[in-house]
């Protein structure tokens, strides 16, 4: 029996609830490490001061760029690797990822390039005050040099998702999440290089991360990457786009509301901006299990879906929602009762923790609406159905969000902002309710 029979078996026999789970759970790991030192970041900065805390915020946006292009990459090509594998086709499979991975790279050279070129007018623009500049320029440079590595990482990450093979992705990030953590306590807190350690660390992460998973993606995976199987179809490019998209949309349009977010909060001082930024950071974290379960049934609805194992992508839709459900809701109701101890193990200052306890209570009650978007999203992703992910992704990361914004600030002030986001959620969360009944009845 060859590899490609048996991974067949295993992705349309195993039981759909045991299969998202393998893949979920290692996939929630690596999105809990990537949090982690992400938040790790916000911790070993936080005490630098406001300012220096505020700009890791201001650079979160940048870096969703990154992840934006990245997931649309490889989201885009993992559900064809997924498809071709499901028609045991691993030439195809290796087309895929190797132009995935291709593109991916170039596209971050031009980031490094245009956003070290442009760095005091772009950090400005992402919201940077006097006071934080210094910080975000010097925070910044290492973020941008890394682009190509954050970018491909990410792409062989989510092949190797797409391929069945979630625990050899979660090695590498967890690799990569551990190194940071440790370059920052050393850079930051015993070598005492600040912001531009933080930053150094997290660049220096990066590339390990990046080497560790290109070699478990050509020592494990059943595709390969191989610059002979690039491929030259614009057309191709643009189907992986297509089914991409969604991802973009949502990262990219989360970038363009964190700025705006970071350009509205200004008025407010830097306390208002590290509250939001600590805030985010610690939703990011929490949204990792819901948001890893959903990514766990990508490949099996993509797989089965191909495979015409419709039953078992309605099983899947119905246990990602409902475990979603209970973790979510577990989750975000303690963030509601202890909001400001949680922000005070990241900030001090008693403004941060009091303008934060109101964001984070607002936000964990917006999460429990994220069990209904998330795997619908996931799902017609998945399946080839772009359009409405990309509605919902588009409704969630912007098209509420930047209204809300717009019109709340001026009328509630700080409020305003804090309930632009969590408005956002409740409203695709519901939307997506619809969307779930239509595929179940579909699929009988």
């Amino acid at each position: 029996m060859t590899n490609a029979d048996q991974h067949y078996i295993k992705m349309t026999e195993t039981p759909v609830s045991r299969l998202i789970l393998n893949l979920g759970i290692p996939t929630t790991i690596s999105m809990l490490i990537t949090n982690i030192y992400n938040m790790a970041d916000t911790y070993f900065v936080g005490t630098l001061g406001e300012s220096a805390q505020a700009a890791t915020g201001i650079l979160f946006t940048v870096q969703a760029i990154m992840q934006g292009v990245a997931f649309m990459l490889g989201h885009g090509g993992g559900t064809f690797i997924a498809r071709a594998l499901a028609d045991k086709n691993t030439e195809d499979a290796t087309k895929y990822i190797s132009s995935a991975f291709c593109i991916g790279g170039i596209i971050g050279l031009i980031i490094t390039t245009l956003g070290l070129s442009f760095l005091t007018p772009l950090v400005r623009f992402l919201g940077s005050t006097e006071t934080i500049l210094p910080h975000a320029k010097a925070y910044g440079f290492w973020i941008l040099l890394a682009a190509p590595f954050i970018i491909c990482s990410l792409i062989l990450n989510n092949g190797l998702r797409y391929e069945g093979k979630a625990f050899y992705a979660m090695f590498g990030l967890t690799a990569g999440g551990i190194l940071n953590i440790l370059g920052d306590y050393v850079l930051v807190m015993k070598m005492n290089l600040g912001v531009f350690g933080a930053g150094l660390a997290t660049a220096a992460s990066q590339v390990i991360r990046f080497t560790i998973l290109l070699f478990m993606y050509l020592k494990m995976a059943q595709s390969t990457i191989r610059f002979t199987a690039v491929s030259k179809d614009i057309k191709l490019y643009l189907t992986i786009a297509k089914v991409g998209l969604p991802s973009l949309i949502r990262q990219g349009l989360t970038s363009v509301t964190n700025g705006l977010l970071n350009n509205l909060t200004n008025p407010f001082g830097d306390a208002a901006i590290a509250a939001m930024s600590v805030v985010s950071r610690y939703s990011n974290f929490l949204m990792c299990v819901g948001l890893g379960m959903g990514q766990g049934f990508q490949p099996v609805a993509s797989f089965n879906y191909q495979a015409k194992k419709y039953d078992r992508v309605k099983k899947g839709l119905l246990f990602t929602t409902a475990f979603g459900l209970v973790f979510i809701g577990a989750m975000s109701s303690i963030s509601i009762v202890f909001a400001g101890p949680i922000v005070s193990i990241f900030q001090k200052h008693p403004d941060v923790i009091a303008i934060g306890a109101v964001a984070l209570r607002y936000t964990a009650i917006g999460m429990l609406f994220m069990p209904f978007s998330v795997p619908v999203n996931m799902l017609y992703q998945s399946i080839q159905q772009p359009t409405i992910s990309s509605i919902l992704s588009l409704i969630r990361s912007g098209a509420v969000t930047i209204p809300m914004l717009l019109v709340g600030v001026p009328v509630l002030g700080l409020t305003g902002i804090q309930i632009a986001q969590p408005t956002a959620d409740i409203v695709a969360g519901l939307l997506s309710i619809p969307f779930i009944i239509r595929f179940l009845r579909k699929s009988n």
